[in-house]
This record gives C-alpha cells, sequence and structure tokens, in this order.
C-alpha cells in the first residue's frame, strides 16, 4: 500500500502539470510527462499509453490506457505491475486549497507481481529519489506534501506471488476495494476472489502500513461456510486473536484451498472452530484454548502447526464421548457409496484412504469413549503419528470388550492401503469381542489374548481375505451356547444346551484371511476337549473339529466323542462326528467282550491242565509241563513200565 501512495504522489505531480497545460498540450504528451514523473518517484520504468482523459472539477482526473510499471531488477523481466487502464482521482478544491487528497486510484485488468528475495527484500521497495530529483520534478507539486488516498480499487485483477524457495502461488478474478477516508483512522477493505467476499477493518490503517500492528476484524464467506478474525495483525502477515470457523460443508469449503477430501460423518462433514490463533510469517500457527465440533464430536485442546510446505500438526486433544461409527462406512451421501456388501457380508465398497497424505504430525487423543464402526471403546490414551502417508496409533490406555487393550495399530497408504497392528488384551470378554467383530454370540467369558496382524487392500473385504499374522488367547471359566457335552456324552443328545467350562488355552496363525489352530485345549470338570482347524476371517465361516473327551469312561482311559463345528458364522451346524461316536462306543464293548473272552479261556485252560493260570507266560509253561508228562508216559509204556 505504501508504494501506491507514492504513485499516487507521482501522478499528483503530472496533474498539476495538467491543470496548467490541458488546454494546450496533447493527452499522449501530458501520459508522457506522467510516466516520466513516476519513474523519477520509483526508480522504475514506467510507460503509459493509449488515449489519456483529463476532468477538472469537482474532481481532478486523468483516465489512461495501459500501464506498466517494471520490476525490479533483480525480480525478473515481467512488470511488477500491468493494467489495461488506470484512473485517478484527486479533489480539486482541496488541490487548491494545498491539501493532496487523492479520492480514487482504479486498475482495471491489473497484473500485480509481487516478489520476495531470501534476504527478505520485497520488489515492492522502491528506491528514494534524490534531492535534486525532488526539486526537478516541480516545486510546486513538490511530493513534501502529505498524499491521502481514500479509494483504491482493482477490479479483475490478478495477483503473482513468488516467494523465495516456495512455490508460486497465483490469485485471478480478484475485485479488491480499500476506502481509507480518515488518513488518521481505519480502512475498510472489501475482496472478491473465486466465490469468496471478504470484509475487512484495519484500526489505525497507517501504522499498518508502516509494519507496525494494529487492530484488525475480518468477515468472509466462501463456499461451505464462514470464517471471522478480531484481534491485531501487521503487514508482514503477522496476526494474534481470536478466530471462528463455521463450516455447513467442510468438503467445499476446504476445495478453495485446494484440498479435495470426502469426510465421513463424524469426521467433521460439517464444523465450528474457536480458538485463540497466532500466526508468524514464516508459516508457523499456533492454536490456543481450542474448541472443535466436528458434526456432533467436540474436542477440545492446543495445537502447533507448521504451514511453510506440507502441513505439521502436534496437538493434544480431550474429548468425552465420540461416535465415529459411520467411519470406513459406505451409505454416505457424500461419498456416493452404495453400501453394498459382498458375499461374505464384508463391503466391497472402496476406502478413502487419502487423508493420510494430508499432514504430517503427532496427535495425543484423550477421550471418555470412542463408538467406532466394529464396536464401542471406552476410556482411550492414544498418540497418532503420521509420516508420509503412514499413521501409527499408540495405545497407552485402551478400555473395550469389558477389559483393556494395548498396543499399535498402522494404517499404511503410501503404496495402496494396508492396515496391521499388535495388540494385547487382559481380561476382555470373548462374547464382546466375538460378537462386535465377527457377528458370534455362543462364546462368553473373560480372556487374555495377544494378536499381530497385517491385511492389506482397498476394500474392507479385501483387507479380511489377506489378513495374516498369529496370536493366543488364554481364558479361566467360561461358557458356550448351543451344545452341552454333557448330554453328548452320557445320552448323545447335546444340541441346545450350554457347556460350562473351566479353561480354554489355544494359538494360531493366519493366512489369506484363513485363521488355523492345531492345539486348542479346553478342560472340564468331568471332561476334556481338544481342538483343531480352520475359520474363514475372509469368508466369514468355520470348519472345526471340537473333540470333548469323557475323563472317567473306560476306566479312567477316557471317551473321545468328535463334534464338526461347519458352516457360515451366522448359523454354523454343530454336528457330533456319529461315526467317530460309534467307533468309540464299539471299542468299549469290544474290550469288555474281548476281558470277558479272555477270563473264560483262562478258566477252561486251567482246568485243562490242571494248574491255576493267570498270565500268558504262566499258561505257556503249564503247557509245556504237560507236554512233558505226557512224552515220560508215553516213553515209559513203550518201555513196558507203569
Amino acid at each position: 500500500m505504501r508504494w501506491i501512495v507514492r504513485l499516487a504522489g507521482a501522478l499528483m505531480a503530472v496533474l498539476v502539470l495538467a491543470v496548467a497545460g490541458v488546454m494546450l498540450l496533447p493527452g499522449e504528451k501530458i501520459a508522457g510527462l506522467a510516466a516520466e514523473q513516476i519513474s523519477k518517484q520509483t526508480g522504475r520504468a514506467v510507460s503509459i499509453g493509449g488515449e489519456v482523459r483529463f476532468s477538472l472539477w469537482p474532481v481532478l482526473g486523468v483516465h489512461t490506457g495501459p500501464v506498466r510499471v517494471a520490476n525490479a531488477d533483480w525480480a525478473g523481466a515481467a512488470p511488477m505491475l500491468a493494467a489495461e487502464s488506470l484512473s485517478v482521482g484527486l479533489s480539486a478544491p482541496d488541490l487548491l486549497a494545498g491539501a493532496i487528497r487523492v479520492q480514487e486510484i482504479a486498475a482495471d485488468g491489473a497484473v500485480l507481481r509481487l516478489a520476495r528475495d531470501r534476504a527478505g527484500r520485497g520488489n515492492w521497495e522502491f528506491s528514494t529519489p534524490t534531492a535534486a530529483e525532488g526539486a526537478s520534478s516541480g516545486g510546486a507539486a513538490g511530493s513534501s506534501r502529505e498524499v491521502t488516498l481514500e479509494r483504491l480499487s482493482l477490479r479483475n485483477a490478478r495477483v503473482e506471488w513468488v516467494d523465495a524457495g516456495a512455490a508460486p502461488v497465483t490469485v485471478g478474478g480478484l475485485d479488491l476495494t480499500v476506502d481509507w477516508p480518515d488518513p488518521a483512522g481505519a480502512a475498510d477493505i472489501s475482496v472478491t476472489l473465486a466465490g469468496i467476499e471478504a470484509k475487512a477493518q484495519v484500526g489505525d490503517f497507517a501504522a499498518f502500513l508502516k509494519g507496525d500492528s494494529a487492530p484488525v476484524a475480518v468477515n468472509a464467506r466462501l463456499p461451505g461456510g464462514t470464517v471471522a478474525f478480531d484481534g491485531r495483525a501487521d503487514a508482514a502477515g503477522a496476526a494474534s486473536g481470536n478466530l471462528l470457523v463455521k463450516a455447513t460443508d467442510t468438503a467445499r469449503m476446504l476445495a478453495v484451498a485446494g484440498l479435495r477430501v470426502d469426510l465421513p460423518q463424524g469426521a467433521g462433514r460439517s464444523a465450528d472452530l474457536s480458538v485463540q490463533a497466532n500466526y508468524t510469517p514464516d508459516g508457523r500457527l499456533s492454536l490456543r484454548d481450542m474448541v472443535l465440533v466436528l458434526d456432533r464430536n467436540r474436542l477440545t485442546g492446543a495445537a502447533e502447526l507448521a504451514l511453510d510446505g506440507k502441513p505439521r500438526i502436534a496437538a493434544r486433544l480431550q474429548a468425552g464421548a465420540l461416535d465415529f461409527s459411520t467411519l470406513g462406512g459406505a451409505a454416505s451421501a457424500g461419498s456416493g457409496g452404495s453400501g453394498r456388501a459382498s458375499g461374505s457380508g464384508w463391503s466391497d465398497d472402496p476406502i478413502d484412504a487419502s487423508a493420510l497424505a494430508l499432514f504430517d504430525g503427532n496427535i495425543g487423543l484423550t477421550a471418555d469413549s470412542i463408538r467406532t464402526p466394529a464396536t464401542q471403546l471406552g476410556r482411550t490414551e492414544v498418540i497418532v503419528t503420521v509420516d508420509r502417508a503412514r499413521a501409527v496409533a499408540d495405545f497407552a490406555r485402551l478400555d473395550a470388550f469389558g477389559g483393556q487393550l494395548a498396543g499399535q495399530l498402522v494404517a499404511n497408504n503410501r503404496n495402496g492401503l494396508s492396515v496391521g497392528g499388535k495388540l494385547t488384551a487382559s481380561g476382555v470378554e470373548m462374547q464382546q469381542v466375538l460378537r462386535d467383530l465377527g457377528g458370534v454370540e455362543r462364546f462368553s467369558g473373560k480372556a487374555d489374548a495377544s494378536v499381530e496382524f497385517l491385511g492389506v487392500g482397498a476394500s474392507e473385504a479385501a483387507i479380511m481375505r489377506s489378513l495374516s499374522g498369529k496370536g493366543g488367547i488364554g481364558m479361566g471359566q467360561g461358557r458356550i451356547a448351543g451344545i452341552d457335552l454333557d448330554a453328548l456324552m452320557t445320552s448323545g443328545q447335546g444340541s441346545g444346551g450350554t457347556t460350562v467350562f473351566d479353561s480354554l488355552n489355544a494359538t494360531f496363525t493366519m493366512a489369506e484371511g484363513n485363521l488355523v489352530n492345531e492345539d486348542l485345549a479346553l478342560l472340564l470338570k468331568n471332561y476334556r476337549a481338544d481342538g483343531k482347524g480352520r475359520v474363514g476371517l475372509g469368508a466369514r465361516d468355520i470348519d472345526y473339529l471340537f473333540t470333548p473327551v469323557a475323563l472317567r469312561a473306560r476306566g479312567g482311559q477316557g471317551l473321545a466323542v468328535p463334534i464338526l463345528i461347519k458352516g457360515p458364522w451366522a448359523n454354523p451346524r454343530i454336528l457330533p462326528d456319529l461315526e467317530g461316536v460309534l467307533k468309540a462306543k464299539a471299542d468299549v464293548k469290544l474290550e469288555k467282550l474281548e476281558a470277558e473272552a479272555k477270563a473264560k479261556a483262562k478258566e477252561k485252560l486251567s482246568e485243562k491242565l490242571g494248574v491255576p493260570v493267570d498270565t500268558r507266560a504262566e499258561a505257556e509253561e503249564a503247557v509245556k509241563d504237560k507236554v512233558e508228562d505226557e512224552v515220560k508216559k508215553g516213553l515209559l509204556k513203550l518201555l513196558g513200565r507203569n
């Protein structure tokens, strides 16, 4: 703005010349004189072309054709300012009274190129004319008199901003109006740009132009919301004050800044922000006393942002009850998803993980509870680190499923989406775990568990079909609904009841969406159960052989009754392995008959041999003795002896 005032001073000198010579000189000649005067005041080459027209009263004005003001020698060959036309108006009565009051400077189709080098020097900083130059520029119109500018307007302008080391920024279609009627007072500024309408008031505008901090109030209406600021700012870009943002459509609002995101319900499709903000020209933004409402979710806290390049965020947030139950869901109007699921029951809709690439940062969250698409979490203390589209959530505390979880979850979208984690669980209720994660409710009891997993894919279904990893589980007393092992073992009818067990332990591996277990060990009061088989995490099915053993059967040797659990999770078939049951019962009967037959054989053999026989060795020895006796008798008879 200061350089605009200097231009106005130079133009004022030209207008004074015009008053004296307007009837004597053609407009083009006066335009040449004007360009010469502006060049002397700014130290830059200036050209004014086209027809030049004047007005005398009550506004002393000049209207020109194309205007060019050269750039600084270090800022490039393109002119710093180019306009299709320029109009300058001075108050003639004030000029006659010795005051220079520029009522308006208006430019149509202006292109303003602003640049700053690594030393902080701006191309809008003009060289100061020497005393001789000042004297030669016309005594009556000398620059010693104060110049005031009441209105500056740019219509259909384009502003190009180049800061050393940063990407250029170009803003087109700009309409700008600055009203500054009192040189010692405030200025009102109105801006229209790309659907944005902003109005600002800068108190003590003169001090603001000199680089001092001044009171600033801004109200802006954007596509999808509004922004209001009330605080202090300076011309270098530093600002501090209360910031209010109300977004009725956050996606549209962010699109103005070139950010294309599709936010699910709960993550801020609509948002309200109230915060004490402090911004420095090096791109640092500090947020204190922050209240952020994302849809129905309210968070408080503080944050530090670095905006010089890709945004970097450090934040600590607190919340009560949070509802993110629609995150990752498909049936949202904004996303256009159909909400369809694959035949396996998992959704095939693409997961949009592009938000992971929007920023890097470290965000801590403490919440009383969090509702997710899968389950309800209790007290949560987590730190999320985002680095190059990879987010890592480290849980210091996570109350869930009636117990506590700890560990790490990872979402990586650097080269396609993958999710993984390493978690431990303590005292969780397995019925809640299986119900919320798999829709299975027949199994209940407290458990300690651990799991490591990795899934890759662009949809929920693809991730579940690709799961790999390992884990283990240990339980104390629990229940299995839908089967009564005691009734099954005693009567062969075990469906519809409940099995109460004393302990359960198992380990498992996962590959290609299938969980495989080979060592299930289940202990009951009078029974033991072993298990092995496959649980289809991707297909949501099960093929598992469960083998209870009656510990007291068969004289304490045990009786095994295999049970096959097969089918979809929602309605698996629980079928006793009848062939195994019959074989087990037949084995018991066969052993009994065999024992009875052996006893009878021993009895008859003892009678035959005339000696008691209890073992096979005794039987063999008795037979041997009997044979020897019979041989002796035969030989004596042969020899004619008794």
